[in-house]
């Protein structure tokens, strides 16, 4: 099977997706502490799997072990495929020569992964006085390029925003133009689309630049990415889950109510039966909020409308801006097929990420969201310290490309190394 290496990894959506479609892992780059935990446990626990040892995953979910008694069970050769670094000029050295060891004699089939999308975001330039015109991470896809030039792999996955279209340069050129450019001087053809999660089977409206380069390919190649029809709703994925009431519930694993293995399955969302799901942990709320939520959930369900921020009792408004962000108060809707983009800002407040169900009145766990992502129920996201921070896996969460949407990128590339 084709190997791939994935740089800027976050916490592993476009490498799980690729693992599951059968790829080799050769390393995944990431610069963010806390993502290259999630990363490394994920390779210890395939690599456990994949040799009998299934159960000290399950143990160290259950807290029998510390992470380092965890890793202790697995060979260092495969945990150290994940290295923390800030891709730069400065560590390319570095990086390349710890590439070129885990390769050895083979040769790289494919590179995957997209720069951090803030510098190319419309909302990150609408925040910016500069618009971010200068921004370094603008500039990250000509480090990615060094990649290219060095392993020449066969073809390239380059993921990113929508805004990446219209950002433009200090020079006012478009910086997609002058990416496109250097990855064709680099010897890669590229075509991309603009690819929406809810047409691959996910419960989300997701829209993502896909951009695939081809090495000596043809000028208007683009795999044929096939579209996956769902009938799950948003709400049966969640359908299984514990109630719980905001503030309740355990970053350890979690029985379910009733394996509704169906809708799961249907919504791309990998488990076993045997598996209870980890991280269905309720964020707190204050009673305002939660006021908020309850009046939020029941004009979505009487009326099938948003609640605006201005249609509030006045005792329930705190902020003086009622121009802007008037929907900051969302409903995940349970009777539809799609859900709202799930975004790293669900770190910071759970208020876009209502759960639909009024008796429960919170906002979604980080499983709920994960789930949305369709990562697998037994995927851990990891903090820097070891245990759990709610905060920093929804914001890996919203980070990440989902799982399954990498896989139908991944399946569509496999005709090509055959």
């Amino acid at each position: 099977m084709p190997n791939y290496l994935d740089l800027f990894a976050g916490a592993g959506g476009l490498s799980e997706g690729f693992l599951q479609a059968g790829y080799t892992p050769v390393a995944h780059i990431e610069m963010d502490e806390a993502a290259c935990y999630t990363l490394k446990t994920r390779v210890a626990a395939k690599w456990l799997k994949d040799n009998g040892q299934e159960d000290v995953y399950n143990e160290y979910l259950n807290e029998k072990y510390s992470r380092n008694e965890f890793y202790s069970h697995v060979p260092e050769e495969e945990l150290s495929s994940v290295l923390q670094r800030e891709i730069s000029k400065e560590s390319l050295p570095e990086i390349f020569s710890r590439i070129d060891e885990r390769l050895g004699d083979r040769e790289l089939d494919i590179i995957v992964g997209g720069p951090p999308c803030q510098a190319y975001s419309i909302a990150g330039r609408s925040r910016s006085k500069t618009r971010m015109r200068g921004d370094k991470r603008n500039y990250l896809y000509k480090l990615y390029a060094e990649f290219l030039k060095r392993y020449t792999p066969k073809f390239f996955v380059f993921e990113n925003v929508t805004g990446l279209l219209s950002a433009k340069d200090e020079d006012d050129a478009p910086h997609f133009q002058k990416m496109r450019d250097l990855f064709r001087e680099c010897g890669y053809s590229t075509n991309y689309r603009v690819l929406n999660a809810k047409d691959y089977g996910i419960l989300q409206n997701r829209k993502r630049i896909i951009l695939v380069g081809k090495r000596n390919g043809a000028k208007d190649y683009y795999p044929e990415i096939k579209q996956i029809r769902t009938n799950c709703m948003v709400g049966e994925i969640f359908s299984d889950l514990p109630h719980l009431h905001a503030g309740e519930g355990s970053p350890k694993p979690t029985p379910t109510l009733h394996y509704e293995g169906h809708y799961l399955y249907d919504a791309g969302i990998k488990r076993e039966d045997f598996q209870p799901v980890t991280l269905h942990y309720a964020r707190p709320n204050t009673e305002q909020d939660l006021k908020i939520y309850r009046l939020a959930v029941k004009r979505w369900t009487q009326e099938h409308q948003r609640i605006r921020y201005t249609d509030l009792p006045e005792e329930l408004k705190t902020q003086k801006n009622n121009e802007s962000f008037l929907d900051r108060f969302k409903v995940v809707a349970a009777d539809e097929k799609v859900s709202q983009t799930v975004v790293a800002h669900i770190c910071k407040d759970g208020h876009y990420y209502i759960h639909p169900d009024i008796e429960q009145n919170r906002s979604l766990t980080p499983r709920e969201a994960a789930r949305l992502q369709t990562f697998p129920d037994d995927y851990f996201f990891e903090c820097i310290r070891g245990g759990f921070s709610r905060t920093t896996a929804y914001k890996q969460i919203g980070n990440a490309v989902p799982v399954r949407l990498a896989y139908c990128i991944a399946q569509a590339l496999l005709p090509e190394f055959e």
